[in-house]
């Protein structure tokens, strides 16, 4: 069974980082994808980032491109999404989700597996 628990997320001023932590279970590396979304209250749930585990591949979302960055740790089977330069509208829930195959996926719905989520505040 895949499992997915989230970490990292707080209050943070405007200009400031934080990395997010997914430490998953039951993912099989070699055919699996993962990816960030974001959920602002008032707003669609926002996709954010996605890697695919077998061979690193990465994708953002135009608004975090050159801001985020998503990684894979083999070895502590856990996904990173670093955020730099946090601005206000970055402030969301923000979840990893888990899927299936070797593409990058950026719709919500194509996530089969997701984790609870864990706040990001930035203020100005």
């Amino acid at each position: 069974q895949v499992q997915l628990v989230e970490s990292g997320g707080g209050l943070v001023q405007a200009g400031g980082s934080l990395r997010l932590s997914c430490a998953t279970s039951g993912v099989t590396f070699s055919s699996y994808s993962l990816g960030w979304f974001r959920h602002d209250p008032g707003k669609e749930r926002e996709f954010v980032a996605a890697i695919s585990w077998s061979d690193g591949r990465t994708h953002y979302q135009g608004s975090v491109k050159g801001r985020f960055t998503i990684s894979r740790d083999n070895a502590k089977t856990t996904v990173y999404l670093q955020m730099n330069s946090l601005n206000p509208e970055d402030t969301a829930v923000y979840y990893c989700a888990a899927r299936s195959g070797r593409n990058l996926f950026t719709s919500s719905r194509e996530y089969n597996y997701w984790g609870q989520g864990t706040q990001v505040t930035v203020s100005s």
